[in-house]
């Protein structure tokens, strides 16, 4: 009889095997196909990881720079995907916009068979920073962006769509190893979607369209701007401490600490934590980055509590001038790495996944003549 885990929302259960990534089980406690994520993210391009998750190792120079060139060729946007974007409103959330986004895009050049797999992630790998930029550029600054840059990268090909102009090297490099920090997590929850999704043989947009809609919510991929709509309210780390003391005291739940699976610490909020206090020296910040350090000191203080990849990831997007509804589309940019290699793994090694459910409900009954029923 199959094991019942009621109200555990499968935590800590293996529902499959994958070779793309391990968490909480390392040394380090993340690694992406044996490679320690910190090694990566001190060392290497996102585009570099992208090209490890995707294909199976880290590329040298010359496949490196072939597949940045391709990447860059594959930026525009065809007609129907922009004269979609340009209908949804201003204030649509830009995860849906992402999803309708994704969506169209398999509408305009679908999947014909698993044979093109690895061009179509190519492909959205290249575009989904134009879609959500063109669309918002379009709907808040009422202007058609050209998006076909000649960036060298994937996130300075983003910031540079966003503010008109080419980011600087400091935030290129931290786009880098924001990218790389968000690239894969193993089975989370968006993960998952994607692989049930592909488990039925679908096509590898439905799957990504499927793990957008996961990651959507705020106990995923959410985090992050909660993270932010909090700590922009605090004038100072006093204020900061104040104010969270009572959220705790009226168990209010605060986004940005604690995780499913690691439990003493998550490797990633060191290295984001680290980036985000050179880009506040950078702008001159005296009182975001205090903030964040106190409030992660009242976490642990009084609940033993870290901060996970989302909470610093907060400050250091708010000092590169990333408006905060735009947060969760850069962890799909990056993220869409991971979704894609699950998608081609599951594939590869297919049987449908379909669980059992513990029935909670009426006994065995029969049904009453209508005039019989209360």
């Amino acid at each position: 009889m199959a094991k019942v885990l009621s109200g555990a929302g499968l935590r800590g259960q293996v529902a499959g095997k994958t070779a793309l990534s391990t968490v909480g089980k390392s040394g380090s406690g993340l690694t992406y196909r044996g490679y320690d994520v910190k090694d990566l993210a001190n060392h290497c391009e996102f585009e570099e990881v992208a090209y490890l998750i995707l294909k199976g190792k880290l590329p040298n120079a010359s496949e490196l720079a072939q597949y940045k060139t391709k990447l860059k060729s594959l930026r525009g946007l065809p007609a129907g995907v922009k004269t979609v974007l340009e209908t949804i409103p201003a204030d649509a959330h830009p995860m849906d916009v992402l999803r309708t986004g994704c969506s169209i895009l398999g509408n305009i050049e679908t999947e014909q068979d698993f044979t093109e797999q690895q061009e179509a992630t190519d492909r959205m790998l290249a575009c989904f920073p134009s879609i959500i930029c063109y669309w918002y550029r379009f709907t808040h600054d009422g202007v058609r962006i050209d998006v076909e840059t000649d960036d060298d990268s994937i996130g300075a090909h983003f910031l540079h769509m966003l503010h008109g102009e080419k980011p600087n090297a400091l935030h290129e490099k931290v786009m880098h190893v924001s990218l790389i920090l968000y690239a894969e997590h193993e089975f989370n929850a968006s993960t998952f979607t994607a692989r049930v999704c592909a488990s039925t043989l679908s096509d590898i947009h439905s799957c990504i369209t499927g793990a957008i809609g996961s990651l959507r919510g705020p106990l995923h991929g959410g985090a992050n701007e909660a993270a932010m709509a909090m700590i922009e309210k605090f004038t100072s780390p006093e204020h900061a401490e104040e104010e969270m003391m009572g959220m705790l005291a009226r168990k209010e739940k605060i986004m940005g600490f604690g995780h499913a699976v690691y439990s003493e610490s998550d490797p990633r909020n060191e290295i984001i934590k680290g980036w985000s206090e050179k880009l506040a020296a950078d702008v001159g910040d005296t009182v975001l980055y205090p903030v964040s350090v106190r409030c992660e000191e009242v976490m642990w203080r009084e609940k033993k509590l870290f901060c996970n990849a989302d909470f610093f990831h907060a400050s250091a997007y708010n000092f590169m001038g990333i408006p905060t509804p735009l947060f969760t589309p850069i962890f799909v940019m990056s993220r869409l790495t991971g979704w894609a290699a699950h998608v081609m793994e599951q594939r590869a090694d297919n049987r449908i996944i379909r669980p059992s459910a513990e029935y909670t409900g009426e006994e065995l009954r029969t049904v009453p003549p209508i005039g019989e029923r209360d």
